[in-house]
């Protein structure tokens, strides 16, 4: 591929591959020198030069050392979009139909939920991308970040494209909105979930935090594409007017929605019945995930498939075959005696959150099993045992990757706030016990790994997975 076809330059190269990372230069690369909040790329210019690039893209403040003649340096502005931009010309393909959401918390689960109504509808090559890397049928990839950096995603919007998707559902971080590694993405519908307080590390300001989320819908939807606003939400009146400047269509959803209305929610051990009204129309479904947030989830990504296809008679009824994100308040299926839940909750924030979030659901007891990590903060394990002890009816204390630390001290700090609560230090033989032992009526949260495959023990990670031994335990307490 020639440069000129990438991007304006002064003089034609033949660019056979693009990085951030000099490393990663090989022969005929195009090498781009982005600004960082702790390196200067620009200070690996001769590294990549040496390994074979052809071809520079800077800042335009930057001072170049000498370069060899035959190196074309294009300057510009904001080398972090121009670097997404080249990316995309190079990568060249992208599923069909993408949309991308936004939003402090909820992006997982809506990705998935989006993901999983267009595939129960018949869109079969369709997948989700972000914090759990990329998820569909057959397809199964772990990521690391939500938004990836602008190579490696257009790359695997390639790979995607490729091999036959069609739709996807992406998240969009705000660091990732932030630094442009968006930017050539094709979004045909953007959905915002919420707003609160968080990155403020980054952003310094909730305004610069929003600025940050609102370029999905002022910058990168398309023209003629679809906004989706959760209009509970106190920064939406802002939203919609970004959206109103461009003449985006809008759908909006919530409690307060003009378009998807939740009228009404009652929680079951298993899940929630809800009255929703869809463009006037009511409906009345059983969703089987939990919480008030996960409605508006599961809503949010209804808006988002209706954005291509505006039938919701199609889409409705599909909300109730909906699978919670693994390892997020994940229903185990198959218990005849109370609902037993995954979930990742492992600081005492996120442990009071599910319990509170469950509690609506418990018609009986609330049973919480759960342990603290090892080589990690310490200061947290007493407050989390007082935590499960006074939101949980009955607790079970057991180990959570004790890593180099003796398990048994860590039980007993966890213990030290919860000193009535039940010790099984093996956490396979700690389900067991808390899945026998329940009721009619009662729920069970197994937290703190989520969807982790491994429990660190020592230097070894020995084969663990919450969900599996939930399934076991329930089989043979059948």
């Amino acid at each position: 591929m020639q440069l000129t076809s990438l991007i304006d330059a002064e003089k034609d190269v033949l660019i056979e591959g693009v990085t951030v990372d000099s490393r990663k230069v090989r022969t005929n690369y195009l090498f781009a020198a982005l600004p960082g909040s702790k390196e200067d790329g620009s200070k690996y210019i001769k590294d990549a030069i040496n390994h074979g690039a052809s071809a520079l893209l800077v800042h335009e403040k930057v001072d170049l050392p000498d370069l060899p003649e035959n190196i074309v340096v294009i300057k510009t502005k904001n080398t972090r979009r121009d670097f997404a931009l080249i990316a995309s010309k190079f990568y060249k393909r992208q599923p069909e139909h993408i949309v991308a959401v936004t939003g402090t918390s909820g992006k997982t689960s809506t990705a998935s939920f989006t993901q999983q109504i267009w595939h129960l509808s018949g869109i079969t090559k369709c997948a989700s991308l972000g914090t759990l890397g990329v998820s569909g049928p057959g397809i199964k990839r772990y990521g690391g970040l939500t938004t990836p950096g602008s190579e490696a995603l257009h790359a695997e919007l390639a790979d995607l494209a490729s091999v036959g998707v069609t739709h996807l559902a992406m998240e969009a971080s705000s660091h990732g909105l932030y630094q442009y590694r968006l930017d050539g993405v094709h979004v045909d519908a953007a959905a915002y979930t919420n707003l609160s307080r968080d990155h403020l590390d980054y952003h310094e300001t909730m305004d610069a935090y929003f600025e940050a989320k609102s370029r999905l819908f002022s910058n990168l939807l398309t023209d003629n594409g679809v906004a989706v606003i959760n209009k509970d939400d106190e920064y939406a009146d802002r939203l919609i007017d970004i959206c109103g400047k461009r003449n985006l269509k809008t759908i909006t959803f919530g409690k307060n929605g003009d378009d998807i209305k939740l009228v009404s929610r009652q929680a079951k051990p298993d899940g929630q019945k809800i009255e929703i009204e869809v463009f006037g129309k009511s409906y009345e479904i059983t969703l089987p995930l939990v919480g008030d947030f996960q409605v508006i989830n599961a809503l949010c990504a209804l808006g988002l498939v209706l954005s291509d296809d505006n039938d919701p008679e199609k889409y409705v009824s599909l909300l109730e075959k909906l699978s919670g994100v693994p390892g997020r308040l994940q229903l185990v299926e198959g218990s005849s005696k109370g609902a037993v839940y995954v979930d990742y909750a492992h600081k005492p924030a996120a442990l009071e959150t599910v319990l509170k979030t469950l509690r609506p659901h418990t018609e009986g007891r609330l049973v919480c099993v759960f342990g603290c990590g090892g080589d990690r903060d310490p200061g947290k394990r007493g407050m989390m045992g007082e935590i499960a002890g006074e939101y949980a009816d009955v607790v079970i204390v057991t180990d959570d990757n004790p890593r180099s630390e003796d398990a048994v001290s860590i039980r007993k700090q966890v213990l030290e706030g919860c000193p009535e609560a039940k010790e099984i230090g093996d956490r396979a033989e700690a389900i067991n016990w808390g899945i026998e032992h329940l009721q009619e009526g009662d729920v069970l949260v197994i937290a703190g790994k989520g969807h982790e495959e491994g429990q660190i023990i020592g230097d070894k990670v020995l084969p663990f997975n919450d969900l599996e031994e939930a399934e076991k335990a329930i089989a043979k307490d059948k």
